[in-house]
């Protein structure tokens, strides 16, 4: 992966300088692994098979090797040389089956349920000039994160 960074700022000023890693085109990456002959070397080519009342993709060649670019990390793991800080710890949504879901955001590992003390603004106004002014609201929540 390649860095990519950018400047912004007033009149071209680099006063907030913000990098990330960007991927190499397809093209980049497939490319060096294809032959004159147009076939991507390592690749096997696969024909379907029917075995009992299921169809399975049986390799046509047994040197099958699938050609991995690299390891993705694992991002339920805290792994500092990859910038992963892991999940424990992470709050979770005990009821959602989506992405902040305590099944999949603590990667199958379980969570803990506690209760907290949490305080909410509500009823703000402004006040001339400069201030606002807020009712508090203390409530008693349920509050889970991954093991």
């Amino acid at each position: 992966m390649k860095m990519e960074c950018k400047c912004h700022g007033v009149s071209g000023s680099c006063e907030v300088h913000m990098c990330w890693k960007v991927i190499p085109p397809f093209g980049k990456v497939g490319n060096p692994r294809k032959s004159s002959q147009g076939k991507v070397r390592g690749a096997t080519e696969v024909h379907p098979k029917q075995v009992s009342s299921r169809k399975l993709l049986v390799p046509k060649s047994s040197r099958f090797k699938p050609y991995v670019a690299h390891d993705c990390p694992d991002f339920c793991d805290r792994d500092p040389w990859h910038g992963v800080f892991g999940t424990s710890g992470r709050q979770c949504n005990r009821t959602s089956l989506a992405m902040d879901g305590c099944e999949l955001l603590c990667c199958s590992r379980g969570f803990h349920t506690a209760q907290a003390e949490v305080v909410e603004w509500c009823s703000c106004n402004f006040r001339w000039c400069c201030s606002t002014k807020c009712k508090q609201y203390w409530h008693l929540m349920e509050v889970h994160s991954c093991r």
